[in-house]
């Protein structure tokens, strides 16, 4: 029997960052492919206290259906204790729940995009994005960044060139895969930029509060005085990614195009996940959480760098990211870090190749390296190993 599948699916393909995810399985690896939180400190104690809460006291709605929006205890959570402090003051009206900002890639794709639309990205950018948005036959127009992330100047001239541009996509903070941030000032360009030539922003924020130097830059939504940025959160990095637990933030006009697309999709989030973090955060300091997995990364970032700097050639280069999970090594032109990965393999070592984060493929000579998940020992074993191989090139 020969199946007809759509033709879409001729675009997709797996993620490499789930695939390589297989390699961890394997105990000998020493994996710096994924893009995990420390599973080590999840707060495993506090949130079976907080479920047994929520099934003794509110036990029948926490297993029966529930509103598409979510449940409105933990959405006014999220108003005042995630979305506040990143300057954007907002009613738990203005929020409805997603499973993991991951959906909500998929959610604007399908409310934005028709085949040949053109989404507007960083160069390079989340490959979960850019597979997301595949799917809805997009162009992809790739933006430079610097120092300061993406630039400016070449984001107007991208917007004049390509009229219909239907969205911005970035992650202003601590990027995946680069570890780069958006500057505030360019955080207020941006919002300028979309309203000027009528396009809106997806604003994919799951490492805003995993900041290690400095204070936390306020989100790109909160210079939105025009109502053109789609905020995209999840407590994936800084509480619980199996609970699978996002949002989405924009003006009620939009929201309410997610509300239609999600009754679609999958009607509701869990409605048990939701009170399980909700109880927990009524019953503890989900900042204090916070601080103490910015203290492990922290740390974790400091020795990989330091061992970097040991063990890596001269000819490589490296970001030094201010939080978040990832830095980014550029390696010389002419390299392909695909036939890299098969020789780091050999060492028991695994990384992300760079050119699955190019939305139109075109650089191979990059990788990204996670410093989140491994353990110091293994953390100064992984890159000695990673070193010998970039060595040989």
């Amino acid at each position: 029997m020969s199946l007809r599948y759509s033709n879409r699916m001729a675009l997709l393909k797996a993620s490499e960052i789930r695939e390589l995810l297989k390699l961890t399985e394997q105990p000998d690896i020493i994996s710096f492919a994924g893009g995990l939180p420390a599973s080590e400190l999840f707060p495993i104690e506090k949130v079976k206290e907080a479920t047994c809460k929520v099934l003794d006291e509110d036990g029948k709605a926490a297993l029966q259906y529930s509103t598409t929006e979510g449940y409105v205890p933990l959405r006014e959570i999220i108003a005042k204790e995630r979305m506040r402090p990143a300057g954007v003051d907002i009613s738990y009206e203005d929020i409805i729940m997603i499973n993991g900002s991951q959906q909500g890639l998929d959610f604007s794709a399908k409310i934005f995009l028709n085949p040949n639309d053109v989404v507007i990205c960083e160069r390079p950018s989340y490959l979960g994005a850019i597979n997301a948005f595949r799917a809805y036959e997009p162009r992809f127009v790739e933006i430079n960044m610097d120092e300061d992330g993406m630039i400016m100047e070449e984001l107007e001239r991208a917007l004049i060139d390509y009229p219909n541009a239907k969205f911005i996509y970035t992650v202003p903070d601590f990027q995946n895969p680069t570890g780069k941030t958006l500057s505030i000032e360019r955080r207020r360009q941006m919002v300028e930029l979309a309203f000027k030539y009528n396009a809106v922003i997806i604003e994919d924020s799951p490492y805003g509060e995993l900041i290690f130097e400095g204070e936390r830059l306020p989100a790109i939504k909160s210079f939105d005085k025009y109502g053109v940025v789609i905020y995209l959160g999840t407590f994936s990095k800084t509480f619980c990614p199996g609970l699978r637990i996002g949002w989405v933030c924009a003006r009620k006009d939009i929201l309410s195009k997610y509300v239609i697309v999600k009754q679609g999709a999958d009607l509701q989030c869990n409605s048990l996940s939701q009170r399980q973090a909700a109880a927990f955060m009524q019953a503890n300091s989900l900042d204090e959480h916070i601080e103490k997995i910015k203290s492990v990364y922290k740390k974790r970032r400091d020795l990989m760098i330091d061992t970097m700097g040991k063990e890596f050639p001269s000819t490589c280069s490296y970001t030094y990211p201010l939080g978040g999970l990832f830095t980014w090594v550029t390696l010389p032109e002419g390299n392909d870090t695909t036939e890299v990965l098969k020789l780091a393999l050999k060492e028991k070592v695994a990384f992300v190749p760079g050119c699955s984060f190019f939305a139109n493929g075109d650089a191979t000579n990059f990788l990204r390296l996670n410093y989140s998940t491994m353990t110091e020992k293994k953390i100064v074993e992984g890159i000695g190993r990673l070193g010998r191989v970039l060595k040989q090139l």
